[in-house]
């Protein structure tokens, strides 16, 4: 009978020790199903869980209202799925991003917002994101960026006459750089030339747009209703200058109040609501001090070691203090090609413009002072400050904000034509409950 009973334990442990790999197997299958297969990459259950907790934790936080269930995931699914193209395409092209600049960017998004990294990590845990967690997303924002600026910019380019025209339009309307803290909402349209089709779009962004003047806050709508990339966000475009306003919102915008929503514009894409949600600034004065410098350089090269190098602008140096030529000697000895047929001539020099080494010899040179020799990354330099001025660089800042500003408005409309044709040629295959159009199961023949 004890023999009997040790046996019947035995096979039952047994038989535990096989069903228990299977138990954890089934309940790892259950957590981990494949949600979407997209081109070589799959989403899993548990990434679609982790990032609507992360979304729906920065919402809550933010004080804006959730979607149901069903639209929260359908948005989700389609963020994680058009991430999955571009990661795919960053690791095909060899993008990574070291820990090093990770953890750079990590403290300089706790700086921005006031915090040091450890207090960044405590909020991001007050708000029930992982720090872990959180730091992976970064690293997956900062590669497909790199991907969209490679594939996305090349097609981007800014003329000079599309800049003059910019700030022709920009006086005329009498811009002043204020900057707008802007949200927006995007109703698409697939196919213009389909007159139901973009009916029924205006009638969804008209109806939008009486909801949040009703009192719906834009933010809810954004993230429920919104077919812009940054849906999930609640729309937030951050503060744009008034000079790097969309074309669309930019007549718009400097006559909307703050918290009242847009009337429904309309373009060949689509329909879209904007809002202002905080105002700030004015037009200032920006002067900078520049330097009208010379120098000589001398570079280390295969038929010339440092000390040689060295030992070369010392005696230029010398050759300077008993009164040679700046000019000819560094026509004659310059390394620097440019300048040195030139007689050493820089020209006027902004802040910035040098490298450290460089600059820092050419601050704290008087007037006429010979400074060095001293040790840059390029070499061995004598250099000498001949003249410094005040000058307003509002008209180049104002040129290089119009310059960018287009190049934005461009980039904002070639990405999300971009983001379409990734998603069109990707190879997409929803699963279980997530797949869509799957065809019914036909009944058994009796």
């Amino acid at each position: 009978m004890k023999a009997t009973l040790r046996h019947g334990v035995q096979a039952l442990l047994i038989l535990l020790a096989v069903l228990a790999p299977l138990s954890v197997q089934a309940e790892r299958k259950l957590l981990d199903q494949v949600v979407a297969i997209v081109d070589e990459d799959v989403i899993l259950q548990t990434e679609l869980e982790a990032r609507i907790s992360t979304i729906a934790s920065r919402l809550n936080a933010q004080g804006t209202a959730l979607p149901p269930r069903q639209v929260l995931e359908e948005r989700v699914l389609d963020q994680l799925i058009t991430e999955s193209i571009q990661m795919q395409m960053a690791d095909r092209a060899g993008m990574r991003i070291s820990d090093n600049e990770l953890n750079e960017t990590m403290a300089n998004i706790a700086e921005r917002n006031g915090m040091t990294l450890a207090q960044f990590e405590n909020q991001l845990a007050a708000e029930g994101v992982a720090y872990n967690q959180a730091r992976e997303q970064i690293r997956r924002e900062m590669l497909t960026s790199r991907v969209q600026q490679r594939q996305v910019g090349n097609r981007v380019r800014v003329t000079d006459r599309e800049v003059e025209n910019y700030l022709e339009s920009l006086e005329a309307r009498g811009g002043n750089n204020a900057q707008y803290r802007l949200a927006y909402i995007f109703v698409s349209v697939d196919d213009p030339s389909n007159e139901a089709e973009v009916d029924a779009a205006r009638e969804k962004a008209q109806r939008l747009r009486n909801q949040i003047a009703s009192g719906r806050d834009f933010r809810e709508v954004a993230v429920a209703e919104s077919d812009a990339s940054n849906a999930l966000e609640g729309g937030d475009m951050g503060w744009r200058a008034e000079g790097q306003l969309p074309s669309l919102v930019a007549p718009v915008v400097p006559e909307l109040p703050v918290g009242e929503p847009s009337e429904v514009l309309e373009n060949n894409s689509g329909f879209h609501l904007v809002m202002v949600m905080d105002k700030r600034g004015g037009e200032q004065q920006q002067m900078i001090q520049q330097h009208r410098v010379r120098h000589i350089l001398v570079r280390p090269s295969e038929a010339r070691t440092d000390n040689q190098a060295e030992t070369m602008i010392r005696d230029l140096y010398q050759q300077l203090q008993n009164g040679a030529s700046f000019s000819a000697l560094a026509r004659e000895y310059s390394d620097d090609p440019v300048s040195g047929s030139d007689g050493g001539n820089l020209g006027w020099v902004s802040p910035g413009q040098m490298v450290p080494a460089f600059e820092q010899a050419m601050l704290a040179a008087d007037i006429g002072e010979l400074r060095g020799p001293f040790r840059s990354q390029f070499g061995w330099h004598i250099l000498q400050v001949q003249e410094r001025r005040q000058k307003d660089i509002s008209g180049d800042v104002r040129d290089a904000e119009a310059r960018q500003a287009i190049y934005r408005r461009k980039f904002e409309t070639e990405l999300q034509n971009w983001l379409q044709e990734i998603r069109d040629e990707a190879f997409i295959e929803f699963k279980g409950e997530y797949a869509k159009d799957a065809p019914a199961e036909e009944e058994p023949v009796s």
